[in-house]
């Protein structure tokens, strides 16, 4: 089996995955690679909690949307 991509809101929860692609507005792109959302970066969801999720990316635990998760192909 091939590395197949998903969005990073499908994957499941305690699994490092790596980050392939940040989709969406220019400007949606740099608030995450601020917060440490970069390719090739290690992401790991930790939680679920309302429809937001809690990840772990550089060792920093951060709540994001669903809506924002979806932007993040891993």
């Amino acid at each position: 089996l091939g590395d197949v991509k998903m969005l990073l809101s499908m994957a499941d929860y305690g699994e490092k995955k790596k980050i392939a692609k940040i989709t969406g507005k220019e400007d949606t792109r740099h608030h995450l690679e601020s917060l440490g959302f970069v390719e090739g970066e290690d992401v790991t969801v930790l939680s679920s909690l309302g429809g937001n999720l809690i990840v772990s990316v550089k060792g920093t635990r951060i709540a994001i949307s669903r809506t924002i998760a979806n932007k993040i192909i891993v």
